[in-house]
């Protein structure tokens, strides 16, 4: 009885603490509960996805973000990483409602015999829930918060789509998240292109991604994949052919960077700046993809055109010396050596090496990477020792005269050998233009972005030097000038007032030629006959007539050196101006991104360039068409003009295209610090550039530097295209002239010349052209005079 007693006391205790642990229980539920984020959320999450940069082809240029993510869709996986993901990690996931009691009884049970909280009996939707809404702080109440959310999302969302978020969302090793980023990374090939094996190795690193993945520990990863392709024989996804051929595979993982398919980083770096600027830091993780203007192929091209001629130029003006010399017993340890070319970078092909030894007519060193390499003599000999001034001294006979043991230097390799180098003090930028709407199809900021992020096609404001004139001779054109007009070549002295002192001008050769044609004088680019066409058509009149070329009235000197150049003008402003010759006589504006699309495709921006359009109907939306700025007589009068310094002038090693329709300037400025030269035809203008930061001489004419690189882009950009001329407007006509005078050529005159002028202003034989009184006397120039002389 007494006993019965206590038994009933007993079991009605029980039930009282029962029925209030479960009121406590639903209540906590009920609160916890309410407090739960909103599953709904994740039917439209965003996932960070970096921002990414492509060319008009669609090719890679950079992509920007601290994580890596490719995102699949659920019908991108393929099946067999499910089957393995599910073996691995959570057996039960099809059945369980999210939670997976046994899993969680399992973990309770190690945490009585441990004495220690366990993270195991976490499902996939449980992981789901603690990425997405939980920290990962190890406690009771997240790990209940983590249960109730698992069930809540379980209950809203398909299991589909919850392998979907997480198979997007997890980390991977390597700054990958997600299987698609992963797959890259660690294969170089996209998720679907993954064999068995590579499957396997992928769904054995959420365990441990950062410890256990093939390129920290290849022997762990290994395991772990055998591991998994074990559990896909047992649960009998594969067969035991597929398992022995799987499991037999040697691991091929290495870590794949991101695929740059397009190297422009002085692009990238405007549009990122850009984008920040727009939208801060989301820029970064919005997935926003930007498609730029920028022609792939030519970008490439342009690079090593770059790298190719700076290289060339640092070589004729001598070699400098190793970068830094170790000593004798360092270069023989592979260990000292690596250590000492850790801070020596690679520079686009040019790579750090130490000299080891040195024999009569070759010479070996060793790389960063451990590889020996052999320096024949044929990759010495060039290195004569630069001396001041742009002077080399004698050439060497011996290697032991250029090398020494020790040395740090720079090598690169040739089609037949390997070669000494040195990192280029000289600078380039090339720009090129569709003139017809201002896309960017090239920009190359640098010799190279690590070496110097300081973009020069943009940012660099240098004087043109004689690139300039066109501008001056299109402004005389256009204030009654004709291309036979006749302009004293003679010695002046001019007070200029943007000079210092009375300046005296001369041309390049100090010769002078009396009465020159203004064609003529553009061909030979005379200094002299382009200060008295200023003179005489005013520098107001100029200064407002270049306006309508982009010059920016404000910063124009107001001097006679304008004429030679004297403003200053970065790479693509020069390149803007000149499109005006090359499309007719209109005014584009140089635009870099074509469009912006979110991660999904959908277009946020799209460009909207002004065009040029000659026989547009009225359907056109006329706010996009480019305006004329210089009639279409002047400026096909100035191509016919530029056309003749390539086949006549200081640009005719360009003649070397073998094309009829390109046209274009050179231009070195005083002491040749700067070196010019823009070129084009009617589907793309050219600008190329070459001096150095620190402005000092580079001892070479644009004719011989800044040229070569515009004709070696030139054989590339215009193979195969047909000759873009540039249509004759029916004003203008065609007639022979005396070469002389600039009057109209007798019937029988043998060494009469083609000249094109218009209608209105085509010469006789009776009424003279304007002849300037040609004397070898210097002339006192007031800079307000306003009279031909």
């Amino acid at each position: 009885m007494k006993m019965a007693y206590f038994w009933r006391k007993g079991l009605w205790a029980l039930m009282s603490l029962s029925f209030v642990l479960i009121v406590a229980g639903c209540l906590l539920y009920l609160y916890l509960e309410s407090q739960l984020p909103n599953v709904d959320s994740l039917k439209t999450v965003q996932l960070q996805v970096p921002l990414q940069i492509f060319s008009k082809e669609g090719l890679l240029i950079q992509e920007y973000g601290e994580k890596k993510r490719i995102p699949v869709t659920y019908d991108e996986i393929p099946p067999m990483l499910i089957h393995a993901l599910i073996a691995t990690e959570d057996q039960r996931f099809f059945e369980h409602p999210g939670v997976d009691v046994l899993g969680l009884g399992r973990a309770a049970v190690r945490m009585v015999k441990t004495g220690t909280k366990s993270q195991g009996g976490s499902t996939i939707t449980m992981q789901v829930a603690r990425n997405f809404f939980l920290s990962r702080k190890k406690t009771f109440l997240r790990k209940f918060n983590e249960i109730m959310l698992a069930i809540k999302i379980d209950r809203e969302l398909s299991k589909e789509k919850i392998l979907e978020l997480y198979l997007n969302r997890i980390y991977l090793g390597n700054r990958a998240y997600g299987v698609g980023a992963a797959a890259m990374v660690y294969f170089g090939k996209p998720l679907k292109e993954l064999n068995l094996s590579e499957l396997a190795m992928i769904a054995g690193l959420p365990q441990a991604p950062s410890t256990q993945n093939p390129i920290a520990n290849p022997l762990a990863a290994k395991k772990r994949r055998d591991h998994v392709l074990e559990r896909l024989l047992e649960e009998h996804y594969i067969n035991e052919e597929q398992y022995q051929n799987a499991i037999n595979q040697p691991i091929t993982a290495k870590y794949h960077g991101t695929p740059i398919e397009v190297k422009a980083p002085y692009v990238a770096e405007m549009i990122r700046q850009s984008l920040y600027d727009n939208f801060g830091p989301d820029a970064y993780t919005k997935g926003y993809k930007v498609y730029t203007t920028i022609d792939g192929k030519l970008q490439n091209t342009a690079n090593d055109v770059v790298e190719k001629n700076l290289i060339a130029y640092d070589h004729r003006h001598g070699y400098r010396g190793p970068v830094a010399t170790i000593g004798e017993q360092d270069s023989k340890s592979l260990h000292s050596i690596q250590k000492n070319l850790e801070k020596y970078p690679q520079l686009n092909h040019l790579t750090p090496a130490v000299v080891t030894e040195v024999r009569e007519k070759e010479a070996t060193a060793t790389l960063q990477s451990g590889r020996t390499v052999i320096l024949p003599w044929a990759g010495l000999s060039w290195a004569r020792p630069a001396l001041k001034n742009g002077w080399v001294g004698k050439s060497p006979s011996k290697a032991m005269q250029v090398v020494a043991v020790g040395d740090i230097i720079y090598v690169h390799s040739t089609k037949d050998h390997w070669e000494l180098a040195q990192i280029p003090e000289a600078e380039s930028a090339m720009v090129a233009l569709n003139p017809k709407n201002g896309a960017i199809e090239v920009l190359v900021g640098g010799f190279n972005f690590q070496k110097s992020k300081f973009n020069r096609a943009t940012q660099s404001s240098r004087q043109p030097g004689s690139s300039f004139k066109p501008f001056v001779y299109a402004a005389a054109l256009n204030n009654g000038y004709t291309l036979a007009t006749l302009i004293n070549d003679a010695p002046i002295v001019v007070d200029d007032p943007s000079q210092p002192n009375l300046w005296r001008p001369h041309n390049v050769n100090l010769k002078f030629n009396g009465p020159t044609r203004l064609k003529q004088a553009l061909v030979q680019s005379k200094n002299l006959v382009s200060i008295r066409i200023l003179d005489d058509i005013g520098i107001n009149y100029t200064i407002d007539f270049l306006t309508r070329f982009g010059f920016n009235k404000k910063t124009l000197p107001r001097g006679l050196s304008l004429a030679l150049g004297s403003l200053s003008v970065s790479p693509m402003d020069l390149a803007a101006a000149y499109a005006v010759f090359a499309n007719g006589g209109y005014k584009i504006e140089p635009y870099l991104i074509d469009h912006i699309t979110d991660k999904d495709g959908k277009i946020l921006l799209q460009a909207k360039p002004t065009v040029v359009c000659n026989n547009c109907d009225n359907n056109v939306d006329h706010s996009t068409l480019a305006p004329r700025v210089i009639p279409e007589d002047i400026n096909f009068l100035m191509y016919t003009a530029l056309k003749d310094v390539i086949q006549h002038g200081t640009a005719r090693a360009a003649r070397v295209l073998n094309r009829q329709d390109i046209a274009g300037k050179t231009g070195t400025t005083n002491d040749q610090v700067d070196s010019w030269f823009a070129g084009f035809n009617s589907d793309l203008v050219v600008t190329t550039w070459v001096g150095f930061d620190n402005p000092k001489s580079l001892h070479e004419y644009a004719a011989g530097l800044a040229l070569p690189l515009w004709i070696d882009f030139m054989k590339v950009a215009l193979k195969g295209k047909p000759e873009g001329e540039i249509k004759q407007p029916d004003d203008i006509v065609a007639v022979r002239i005396d070469p002389h005078s600039g009057l109209l050529a007798h019937p029988n005159q043998a060494n009469g010349i083609i000249e094109y002028f218009r209608n209105k202003e085509v010469p006789s034989e009776e009424d003279p052209t304007p002849i300037y009184n040609a004397s070898n006397d210097q002339q006192q120039l007031p800079t307000n005079v306003d009279s031909l002389f």
